[in-house]
Formats: C-alpha cells, structure tokens, sequence
C-alpha cells in the first residue's frame, strides 16, 4: 500500500472511530478494568468491525467481496439497511428490516445522485433517513455505500463517509494490486520475447548442424530445447525456486556450448541451503545470457561466466559474472534508468522486478567497465510464499 493509501486509511479509521464514538454513545459492558473507557470500547469495536471487512474488500469492489463486507459495515454503523454499489448496479444489501420497495428505489436515487455528484447524499423515505456516500479511486466515483437508519444526525452521516473513504482505500489498493501484477506481467513477456528471436533461431541453426554428423548429439539438444522452451514460456506463478532456474540455465548453457564450444566455460559454487529459495521467475537466466551476448559472444576466445549463491543471514546472495567485454558505467546507468532500451533489456528488466518485489533497495548491483567484464549481483529474502495460482504447461 502506498503511503498515501495509508495515511488516507488511518486518517479514515481516526474519524470514524470518533465519529461512532460521538453518535452512538457505546456503553461498556464490562468492566473497566477489563475494556478500559467509553472511547477504548468504541475504538475496539470499530477497529474490529473494520478488521472484518478488509479481507473480502481487497480483491476490488466485486459481488462476492461486498456481499461478505457489507454485514460488517452495517454492524460498524449499527444502522437498519447497508448497500453497497458499483456504478451501474447494487451488489450487496445486508438489512435488518424489511426492505420494501419503495426504501429500495429511494436507495437506488440517492446512489444515482451520489454517483453523479461525487458527494454525500442524505434523504428521507418512509421513516428512514438514507445516507448515500461515494467511493472514490482518484478523482472518479466508482460506486456508494448507502445506509438507511432511523434517525440520520450529523455524526452518522460523518460515519457513513468515512465508512466510504475506508472502503475506497481499499479499492485503490486492489487496483493499484492489480497494476502492479499487470507490468510485472508485462515485464515477464518482455523477457520472453527477448528470449525467443534470438536464441531460438541460434538454437535451432545448432541443432540442425549435428543432424548429419552426430544424430545422436542433434537429438539431445532437441530435447534440451524443449525443456528449456517449456520452462521459459511457462504459465505458473511468479516465482520458482533458485534450483529450478539453475537447471534452465545449464540446458540454456548446454544449447550455447553446441554453438561456441569450448569457448564458453562455467564455473557453479552454490550453496546448498540456497537451492529451495524462491525467486522472481526469470531472474538469473536473462543475467547468464546477458553475459553471454553482450560479455562473450565477441571474444574469439570467449571466456568464462561464474555463477555464485550464498547465504547470508536471511537472505541468498546470488551472482553472475563474466570476463569479457564489460560495459561503461554511464552506459549502465542509463540502461537500468531505461533511456538506452536498445542493449541490456534483460538487465534492466530483472533491475525493475527485484525492486517492484522487494523494494527499491534491492534491485541489481552490477560492477563493470570497458574490458574489465561484468559483476552482476542480486539479494533476495531466503523466505517467500511461492505464488503457484495457475496451471503449469
């Protein structure tokens, strides 16, 4: 959540907690030695109230999120009728009376207003006054929370808004979620595409020139190819573990090799307690081609990249280097600022995942300079639930 977002909701939360406090006048019922003053009870409960609704409001404004959010929200205002709406429909009423018709259509008006306004609406109907609130993601409307109570005073129409402003910061939240899983998804096609033009042409040229002198060799690589292909463009979650990717990367190698020979060595220290951590999908392999590419392909004599994990407290620091070309370090700085997207997009790519992740501290530190090679270097968390949603291919 942004800072922003979180300031808004705090801010939120403080209101309504006075708010409440204010209108409903909640007694204690226990002791105080127990609950502690009126103000202490209010606060339990609406904080409480609040806890309840938030997990079903952070996948959006959806049917199933508001119909599970909205029994909570009632009790949080102790109000007879609580709606909660989109721009074009209700999709969720939790009521403690009966609901008729006319409250119904009365309700509706007051959304259509709230929606059209951008402002709190308050109306009265058969003996209910109806509270309209808007939701709001930036500057735009994107649905209302209505309650319908007996008696509407200032302080409950305050506690409906902020009931409104608590339940819009969740909502920006889950879009902002849902952005932010969009670029990555982004991001990760990128790195696939960039994968395919060029390896997979170089591949395939490979294989086809073992087909008449080693068949056997051909056949091999083949398969390689396809291991490896299927592990590139596969479907399944956002992380894979550091060995799953170490096995991509020496199919990858193994390809390379058909077509350099011996003029590409790898050198492997890896800690075993490393193997089992979860990374960003795609993390390391585009590092290893990138030294390849742009570190090695050049050199008559290719060289060698070395591939290092460690452990480090609680985290695993993982490491490609080369000895070849190297880069300038002005011209790294604008690769991983994204003004140069000619060169290096695999580098600048993982830079943006890692820092999307885990924070802007924790993108790529790369070591480099003109003939010197290159010194790439991550730092991830050694403990991270897997994202395994989606069926494998």
């Amino acid at each position: 959540m942004s800072p922003a977002l979180q300031a808004t909701l705090i801010a939120a939360i403080v209101v309504l907690g006075i708010a409440v406090v204010g209108y409903f006048g909640f007694r204690i019922s226990r002791s105080t030695r127990e609950m502690g003053t009126d103000a202490e009870e209010a606060t339990y409960k609406t904080l409480h109230h609040m806890s309840v609704a938030v997990p079903h409001l952070e996948r959006g404004l959806t049917e199933e999120g508001a119909a599970k959010s909205a029994k909570a929200l009632r009790r949080l205002l102790n109000c007879q009728v609580l709606l909660i709406s989109d721009t074009s429909r209700v999709l969720a009423a939790d009521a403690g009376i009966e609901f008729t018709a006319q409250l119904e259509e009365d309700a509706s008006e007051a959304s259509a207003s709230t929606l059209a306004s951008g402002k709190t609406q308050v109306r009265h109907s058969a003996g209910m006054d109806i509270v309209a609130a808007p939701i709001t993601v930036g500057d735009q409307s994107v649905g209302t929370v209505v309650a319908l109570s007996v008696r509407a005073g200032a302080g409950f129409v305050r506690a409906v808004s902020e009931v409104a402003v608590f339940v819009s910061a969740q909502v920006s939240t889950a879009q902002l979620d849902e952005s932010k899983a969009m670029l990555l998804e982004a991001q990760m096609r990128a790195l696939r595409a960039q994968i395919s033009p060029h390896f997979i042409y170089n591949s395939l040229n490979a294989i086809a020139s073992f087909i008449n002198t080693d068949p056997a060799r051909a056949r091999e690589l083949v398969i390689e190819f396809a291991d490896f292909t299927r592990y590139s463009f596969r479907r399944r979650g956002e992380f894979t573990t550091v060995a799953e990717e170490l096995e991509a990367i020496d199919r990858y190698l193994l390809l390379e090799k058909a077509r350099f020979g011996d003029r590409i060595k790898v050198s492997l220290q890896i800690a075993p307690e490393v193997l089992p951590t979860q990374i960003p999908f795609l993390a390391l392999q585009p590092l290893v081609e990138n030294a390849v590419r742009h570190g090695l392909e050049a050199r008559p004599d290719g060289g060698v990249i070395s591939i290092t994990a460690t452990e480090d407290g609680l985290h695993a620091v993982i490491s490609v280097e080369d000895d070849g070309m190297g880069m300038d370090p002005e011209q790294l700085a604008s690769v991983l600022a994204g003004t140069t997207t000619t060169m290096h997009v695999g580098l600048r790519n993982v830079d943006l995942r890692l820092r999307q992740l885990y924070g802007n501290s924790n993108g790529l530190v790369v070591e480099t300079a003109p003939g010197a090679g290159t010194l790439v270097t991550l730092r991830v968390p050694k403990f991270r639930a897997p994202d395994t949603s989606g069926p494998d291919i």
